[in-house]
């Protein structure tokens, strides 16, 4: 067909199809790092490399014979006067067992691994380290194994002058030859993250330096005192559960539903319902074996489009939801689909799959018995495929920013409302006399459906643009754009405009007049927030209310404006936020974006700290702004009594080299801003769901909560009461037992 290619082009996009036509496999990505990114001539330093292994793969480590048969990991390192080894490579926690088909003992890691070298460095100046490594990856799965070789570089290492001479180690010459493990017994060499100088503390190794002060390198996340929680207030329920993911799979499942019953009034489903309905309803079968059969058809439909769920699922990884909830590439590839998938709704093209595949499930289901029902609810769904694959598209595509059960329930709702009335239908054919007649509305209906995807394109553009602070979508663009295409929606409606496929307009229908009335309200309600409204029906899918293009708000009482108004209250000038040039907080909350700097300034000025840990694609952030840090009661405990630190855990924006670190949580190195902020709430507080809000004593070495944190509460009032509990603790830890 001549438009199958897109349809083949949109599925690879999708991911549907897997990546089936990949002949290059790279089942192990490296990383590298330095423990530490300065030294003096006599230090020790150790090079670090990460390894990121695919799942159900594994990656043969350094720590066994060479003569067992797989491939040791090996580094030949370049030579290079101005260092030595120290000592051999070290596999840290390599998985140790007997290989039945190599017959020996073998090492490797699965998911993670990590390498370290010491090296003393011998000569300052500059130093950048180059290494060749050999390796190589198998899967248990049809026993593939993959070898690796890539030249790795670690550096550049900042060495400044001559130390004092170091004790004695086990130095090796400056560093010309190939280093592996042969002895499986050498001790493994202690990570450098317990040799660094005292004096960098705990809460500096778990969050850096800010630019003001002086910045010292981080290589150790917090410790498990650290991270333990802090007790509960009494008389203030507190959650302590990041996320209530049991309610936004039902909300997610209740979405899915309504999108599986909108596939059904469209030009390519609707019309089939009576005719698939009359297969069951005649014949020589009994009425129990007709329901029996309409029952097995029903469930084959569902089936068929929870695999899809199932695949998407398998294919996105562990790492997938995050990858796809915050990185450019799939946000930009979602929008476009989307995108695609409106403009065929509108009539722009049509999208079909190739006749072959449609006569080859067709045949199939001819041939009758129990497999001829599955293939005739294949068939439907193929046959439907132009109407419905960009309803289940945009299912999937939302599902795969969440939690990896997501695609499944998602394809579990749709599915069970797209099958329900050819069930239902089956079991009482009288039903079917109540059915409206097929005609124009089928395709306006299809026309909203397009209106309403080309809208939700707009937010996977928006979370990419905050995420790496393009300036592309801002908060006024996004609800213009809105504005206009709900107003031209309303015109559609109303026979103002005719697309090429729609037929003339006689007179105007009362179902029709009250969809128009809707997409006008709509238009209508958005058009507040381009001067400063909040709009909390759409806290979550709008660009969070910073810097607008229009604004009505111009100065607070007395002529100061809200960020000066709330700055006065400081006894002292504050700092200038750092980041603040692309971050800002909601409702001209004057606050930060480095933990370090809030501390110091919440010291000056004796509060607690308030930390927000928040995403540009966090749909809950937007909402509790939108909805909870807007009551006059919260936002008054935000501006006056406490110190506000919004720690954004997917900013893509990179670090100076000199603030990096290698997370003790994954042995991962952090180089942006958003990862940094992310292994700080793993680290410290065991939650990586967003929002979470934390409540600390800028004076408390521990770092503990003043009450246990809280996540998503939408009840202002109870939320008021959070922070009241938190500044009445804050308060009883500085008044003296005496005074009580």
């Amino acid at each position: 067909m001549k438009n199958s290619w897109i349809i083949n082009f949109l599925l690879l996009l999708l991911g549907l199809t897997g990546p089936v036509a990949a002949q290059i496999l790279t089942p192990t990505h490296l990383s590298t790092a330095l423990s530490r990114p300065t030294a003096k001539v006599g230090d020790e330093v150790e090079l670090i490399i990460n390894a990121r292994i695919d799942d159900k793969w594994h990656l043969y480590a350094s720590d066994f014979s060479d003569e067992v048969g797989p491939v040791v990991f090996t580094l030949k390192f370049t030579p290079n006067p101005a260092y030595a080894l120290v000592g051999k490579l070290q596999a840290i926690k390599s998985h140790h067992e007997q290989d039945e088909v190599f017959k020996g003992e073998v090492a490797f890691w699965e998911k993670t691994g990590q390498m370290r070298q010491r090296i003393k460095v011998l000569q300052p100046g500059p130093l950048t380290i180059s290494a060749a490594a050999d390796y190589q990856s198998c899967t248990t799965v049809d026993g593939k194994c993959v070898p690796g070789s890539e030249t790795l570089k670690f550096g550049a290492l900042a060495v400044t002058g001559a130390a004092a001479p170091a004790k004695a180690t086990s130095t090796a010459p400056p560093a010309t030859a190939e280093t592996k493990v042969a002895d499986v017994s050498a001790p493994v060499v202690a990570p450098a993250t317990a040799a660094q100088p005292a004096a960098i503390t705990t809460d500096s190794a778990a969050r850096l330096a800010v630019a003001s002060a002086p910045t010292t390198p981080a290589a150790a996340a917090p410790t498990e005192a650290e991270a333990a929680p802090a007790p509960a207030v009494a008389g203030v329920a507190m959650n302590a559960d990041p996320v209530n993911k049991a309610g936004g799979l039902w909300a997610f499942a209740l979405l899915a539903f309504t999108f599986g019953l909108a596939a059904l009034v469209t030009p390519c489903v609707f019309p089939m319902v009576p005719m698939t309905v009359s297969l069951f309803t005649s014949g020589n079968d009994s009425r129990q074996r007709g329901i029996f059969k309409a029952l097995v058809y029903g469930a084959s439909i569902i089936a068929i489009y929870v695999l899809m769920g199932v695949l998407v699922s398998v294919l996105l990884g562990e790492d997938g939801p995050n990858l796809i909830a915050t990185h450019w590439l799939p946000n930009l590839i979602f929008f476009a689909v989307f995108v695609v998938f409106g403009l065929s709704f509108l009539g722009l093209f049509e999208i079909t799959l190739p006749h072959q595949i449609v006569n080859t499930v067709d045949t199939q289901a001819d041939k009758g018995g129990w497999a001829g029902i599955f293939f005739m609810a294949l068939t439907l769904v193929v046959v439907s495929f132009s109407c419905t694959a960009p309803i289940v598209g945009s299912i999937l595509s939302l599902a795969a920013r969440g939690e990896r059960i997501q695609p499944i329930v998602g394809m579990l709702g749709f599915s069970l409302a797209f099958a329900l009335p050819f069930t239902l239908f089956a079991i009482f054919p009288s039903w079917l006399k109540s059915l409206p007649r097929s005609g124009g509305w089928l395709n306006t209906v299809k026309v909203v459906l397009g209106f309403v995807e080309l809208m939700l394109a707009l937010k996977f553009l928006s979370t990419a643009d905050l995420a790496y602070h393009w300036h592309l979508l801002n908060r006024d663009v996004y609800i213009v754009l809105w504005v206009v295409l709900s107003a031209l929606l309303g015109f559609y409606l109303l026979g103002k405009f005719r697309l090429s496929h729609d037929s003339p307009l006689d007179h105007l229908s009362v179902g029709r007049l009250l969809m128009a009335v809707l997409a006008f309200a709509f238009a209508v309600y958005l058009v507040p927030g381009l001067f400063g409204a909040p709009l909390p029906l759409l806290a979550g899918y709008l660009p969070p209310q910073s810097k607008r293009d229009f604004s009505l708000a111009t100065t607070a009482i007395g002529g100061s404006s809200p960020v000066a108004t709330a700055a006065s209250t400081s006894a002292v000038p504050r700092e200038i936020p750092r980041f603040g040039e692309f971050l800002e907080l909601p409702h001209n909350l004057d606050g930060y974006f480095d933990l370090e700097q809030a501390k110091r300034v919440a010291r000056l000025e004796h509060k607690p700290i308030f930390i927000d840990f928040t995403g540009h694609a966090c749909v809950n952030c937007r909402k509790m702004e939108a909805t909870v840090w807007n009551d006059p009661l919260v936002l008054d405990k935000l501006r006056n009594n406490y110190v506000v630190v919004a720690l954004y855990v997917d900013d893509k924006t990179e670090l100076p080299q000199k603030e990096w670190y290698t997370s003790t949580h994954d042995n991962q190195v952090k180089t942006t801003l958003g990862k940094q902020n992310a292994d700080l709430q793993i680290t410290r507080y065991g939650f990586n769901a967003q929002p979470y809000y934390v409540l600390l004593d800028p004076d408390d070495a521990t770092n503990q909560p003043l009450i246990t944190p809280i996540a998503y509460e939408p009840d202002a009032a109870q939320f008021s009461a959070f922070l009241q509990a938190g500044l009445q603790q804050f308060n009883n830890q500085r008044t003296p037992v005496a005074a009580r």
